[in-house]
């Protein structure tokens, strides 16, 4: 068969291919299409997931007559006056929506102007055109999609089920409306509303945030981080969460270009690498970012869906992102999500217990044998209680018992720390260490639960960092009794690649026959660590990474391993002493509220919740 020009039903199908996929693509451009128009009122109705009916309605500008007949034509848009790629400021430009839809499905368009004595509707099935007939609606333009590739019934076969694809269409609208709280979006699906966001007032940020607490939830906007930062021709704002609140994938990560939402692999890799230090390699921030540039540094033409872009100067935007989070965590570096549902500590019941815990007058006379004291106002006192038991019944336990099953240990509070003194900080007093693992203090207004292991691991790498930021040597103390590791060829090999930047850290590793290494200093800071054990672990890490360092993003993982290992553990008695400086510590540390992982290191009990559970408030 000779070259011939391909008939325009079928151009318009193999247009329609690249810019239609599913339900949702067709929500995606009319909803653009009405926001472009003006409307500040958008409803779409769904019937079968869309792939029977999709109704978009909208409060517009809407057309005329002479206007509706050109829309439906293949790259017909009124959106580039100046005919300039590079000076698009509108989400719609290619001119190719309604002709791809219109090529694969029933449309219908019904669209008056304001002041214009009748609407007009034009009915397009199969690529076929109807004429421009007078019709009824108020102001706006009311679009209808039925029988969605009813005219390429093979694409058909690559649909989900109504319910996924009804999902695929919430999700793309959820994303605009994130980009336009000043606008009030309507999903219905099958008669039952998916979406009901009513236009948000106010300044621009705080519409923003009430619009992501809609979309996103209301844990989101209480847990976030406000970003704004500029640089030459770009600027980035929105929300990032604290590194506490995160997931096990990046779908709640929502990006956005001159308010176009998009998929960019270069920003999703700014900002896990922003999270580096605060959060494991398997978790994700959730965020929502606004990244504004003018339209000549972007290049929004370069797929048809318009879900990529490409900027100008793509260092520039990374670079500011990168440091326009970090800059945000360092300043509420101290916070921890506060997504502890106290309601979940209240049990409807108090447990029933044997008779083998009921008090006896021996056991109460017997109180005055040992150091408790006991009396009808304050049952059970002592200055120094270490105990680890079953649940018991109030008032019908055997102290000695208690101590030696419970974990609890509690000490009167040292002379030197006067509550009313400046050295007490936000995290309070410490007053008792539970399970030998937390540690309870209290303020004014609250109960904080630390983990003491969590913290001091952020205290020790923050120490770390700052040593090797300032160039400084960090401190090191001499193993009486070298420590020989025996270890595989490949390991040897890694460890030994990398002594020089294990040496900056204050850990000495040489060689040492054909299969060990001997380490001989460690940093003083994890005096008492394993040190096999993070020999073996720093190989593992080194081999995954690869044979180059980088003096940043590497370095700081070799800090975050030492520290893990060198940090107080859990199951560590401490007194009273050891604990207040321990939370010292943690006010005067950056990012002290969450570990090396991304794990909060204390939660606070507000003592107005804790009078809720109890029906005191």
């Amino acid at each position: 068969m000779g070259i011939r020009i391909l008939p325009d039903n079928l151009v318009n199908q193999i247009a329609a291919g690249e810019v239609i996929e599913r339900p949702a693509s067709v929500v995606k451009e009319l909803v653009e299409n009405a926001i472009d128009a003006g409307a500040d009122s958008i409803e779409v109705s769904l019937t079968g997931g869309g792939k029977n009916l999709i109704i978009i309605t909208d409060n517009g500008k809407g057309m005329d007559k002479d206007e509706l007949a050109l829309a439906v034509e293949r790259h017909a848009t009124s959106k580039l006056p100046d005919d300039d790629l590079f000076n698009i400021k509108h989400l719609g430009f290619r001119g190719e929506a309604l002709p791809s839809i219109a090529a694969v499905s029933r449309l219908s368009i019904t669209t008056r102007q304001k002041g214009s004595e009748n609407a007009w509707k034009i009915e397009i099935n199969g690529g076929e055109k109807s004429q421009v007939a007078p019709a009824a609606l108020s102001q706006g333009t009311r679009i209808e999609v039925r029988d969605l590739f009813y005219a390429t019934p093979a694409r058909l076969k690559f649909l989900k089920a109504d319910s996924s694809e009804a999902a695929q269409c919430v999700d793309i609208l959820n994303r605009i409306a994130m980009a336009n709280p000043h606008i009030s979006f309507y999903l219905y699906s099958d008669g039952k509303k998916k979406i009901a966001l009513n236009a948000c007032q106010g300044e621009l940020f705080d519409a923003r945030l009430k619009r992501l607490s809609e979309v996103m939830g209301k844990e989101f906007a209480d847990n976030s981080i406000l970003i704004d930062a500029s640089r030459e021709s770009v600027r980035i704002s929105g929300y990032v969460s604290l590194p506490t609140l995160n997931k096990a994938n990046s779908l709640s990560q929502y990006l956005f270009v001159n308010s176009r939402p998009v998929r960019d692999k270069l920003l999703l890799g700014a900002i896990k690498g922003a999270y580096q230090d605060v959060l494991a390699s398997n978790r994700y921030p959730l965020c929502a970012l606004f990244i504004d540039v003018k339209p000549e540094y972007v290049d929004v033409n370069v797929h048809p869906t318009k879900a990529e872009v490409r900027f100008y100067d793509a260092q520039t935007v990374r670079g500011l992102l990168v440091g326009s989070i970090r800059q945000g965590l360092s300043l509420g570096d101290k916070a921890v999500a506060n997504n502890l549902d106290l309601e979940a500590f209240v049990q409807d019941n108090i447990p029933s217990f044997g008779s083998s815990y009921a008090q006896t007058e021996n056991d109460i006379s017997s109180f005055n044998n040992n150091e408790y004291i006991f009396n009808e106002e304050t049952k059970f006192v002592k200055p120094y209680l270490s105990v680890q038991a079953p649940s018991v019944k109030r008032g019908a336990a055997v102290l000695p018992d208690l101590e030696r099953v419970y974990s609890v240990k509690t000490e009167e509070i040292p002379t030197s720390y006067d509550q009313t003194a400046d050295i007490i900080g936000p995290l309070g007093l410490a007053k008792a260490q539970f399970h030998d693992t937390y540690i309870i203090s209290q303020t004014a207004d609250s109960i904080i639960i630390i983990d003491q292991h969590a913290a001091h691991e952020r205290i020790v790498m923050e120490k770390l960092k700052a040593d090797l930021a300032a160039e400084h040597k960090v401190v090191t103390q001499m193993l009486l009794i070298p420590e020989i590791i025996d270890l595989s060829v490949l390991e040897k090999e890694n460890i030994l690649s990398q002594s020089e930047n294990l040496e900056k850290l204050g850990l000495v590793v040489e060689e040492f026959g054909s299969s060990a290494v001997i380490v001989r200093e460690i940093p003083a800071l994890i005096s008492g660590a394993d040190v096999k054990k993070l020999i073996t672990d720093l190989a593992a890490e080194i081999a995954e990474w690869g044979g180059e360092f980088s003096l940043t993003d590497k370095l700081h993982h070799i800090c975050a391993t030492i520290a893990c290992h060198g940090s107080v553990r859990a199951g560590r008695r401490l007194n009273i002493d050891e604990m207040n400086r321990l939370l010292r510590d943690m006010e005067k540390t950056e990012h002290s509220g969450q570990c090396n992982h991304g794990r909060p290191t204390y939660v606070e009990l507000k003592l107005t919740d804790i009078e809720k559970l109890f029906a005191r408030r």
